[in-house]
């Protein structure tokens, strides 16, 4: 019966998902930046140009602000970030000899055929909406465009969850006895510098996991999580270029509406650093004119008790409400010091209901003394139902 279940096809997962926004690859950085600023997706899709067809049909990747945030902040573009704004966005695309992360896959393609795709290293899926579903219509006339939406991880367990008596007895099991528990190999420590994070914040994107904070113990602190930092924008570059790995995540919780000691801290901090030109990533308005011309840099002084980082960002703060501008913590109720955490002895569908609660593609796994024991991501638990099919 769940083999019966997996042959249904991948359209009946698009129902209601709306349309993939796209780039074309002649785009800037600086351009991404601004589609993602202007608009209320996480992530757009950039398509290479195919000259056979009239349909766009090459999805070469994808885009979102923590890409861009990791690009200004990279050695090469963290003295100029201004500069690097005007880059094709190809080079924040993943090289062409690695792995693809997006796939297509047809809408009569069966869900079994999706689950592989993903197994096999996909990010996310790119599947063509059914014509009925797609009205937006050419420049020059004629037949409606082709338009695609995503299908990711996230889709497939709740699929998953929501036919989870076939796989019984299955997701009753503990995720230890199901080894799925992982060691957590991205971890810092609250007094790292957040730049020194940047490698496994880079690396977390491409798992869909997240960054732990531990103390030197290794009691999990909170997180550096790419889905919260996705609802941010350019400004957390000058942070991540300021503060350390603690602070940084006292600012993105703080995001929509940071205090101005806050601002006066890491103002303060990369002027110390020598990093001038990140202090127009705080100020711009990046408006097309921004991106043309550099702007030149201007500071505010700061009182010694200002100027530090760690005093400025545990003051009381307001949170604004959901928007583009308010940070993803924030809007699920939660903050990065509230890691979604399970235990050894957690259920499957336990884990799956939190994960999908929160919308998260894992969960940290603890002991009873908030001690970090590992992580479960949404690629273990999916890889538990492909081996029950086999």
């Amino acid at each position: 019966m769940a083999v019966s279940s997996l042959a249904r096809e991948v359209s009946d997962l698009c129902i209601g998902k709306p349309a993939v926004r796209s780039l074309p690859l002649s785009a800037t950085v600086g351009d991404a930046l601004i589609a993602l600023r202007s608009g209320g997706e996480d992530r757009l899709a950039v398509w290479a140009a195919d000259r056979t067809r009239h349909e766009r049909k090459a999805c070469v990747g994808t885009v979102c602000m923590v890409d861009i945030v990791c690009y200004l902040c990279s050695k090469e573009n963290i003295a100029a970030p201004g500069a690097a704004l005007a880059a094709p966005v190809s080079v924040i695309l993943p090289p062409k000899a690695a792995a693809p992360l997006v796939r297509r896959v047809e809408p009569s393609s069966s869900i079994l055929e999706a689950l592989d795709a993903i197994l096999e290293g996909a990010q996310s899926l790119v599947v063509p909406l059914r014509p009925a579903a797609s009205r937006r219509k050419p420049a020059g006339g004629g037949g409606a465009a082709l338009e695609f939406c995503w299908l990711t991880q996230e889709d497939l367990v709740r699929f998953f969850l929501n036919s989870i008596a076939l796989f019984s007895p299955a997701p009753a099991l503990s995720v230890t006895d199901l080894g799925l528990v992982h060691p957590a190999p991205l971890a810092v420590r609250p007094q790292d510098p957040a730049l020194s994070v940047l490698p496994l914040i880079r690396a977390a994107l491409v798992d869909q996991t997240s960054v732990a904070v531990v103390s030197d113990d290794g009691r999990l602190l909170g997180e550096i999580s790419p889905s919260t930092l996705v609802h941010c924008d350019q400004r957390v570059a000058a942070a991540l270029a300021a503060l350390s790995a603690g602070d940084l995540m006292a600012y993105v919780d703080c995001f929509g509406a940071p205090p101005e000691s806050a601002i006066g801290a890491i103002k303060a901090r990369l002027q110390e650093k020598g990093l001038l030109s990140m202090l127009e990533l705080l100020e711009a308005d990046f408006s097309p004119p921004f991106l043309s011309s550099a702007s030149s840099s201007s500071s505010s002084s700061s009182s010694d008790e200002e100027s530090s980082p760690a005093a400025a960002l545990q003051r009381p703060r307001r949170l604004r409400s959901a928007g583009r501008s308010g940070s993803y913590s924030a809007r699920m109720g939660r903050r990065s010091e509230e890691a979604i955490v399970c235990h050894p002895e957690s259920s499957l569908v336990a884990v799956m209901i939190q994960a999908l609660t929160h919308r998260v593609s894992y969960v940290w796994v603890v002991n009873d003394d908030y001690f970090l024991v590992g992580i479960v991501a949404f690629s273990d638990i999916l890889s538990v139902f492909r081996e029950q099919l086999d």
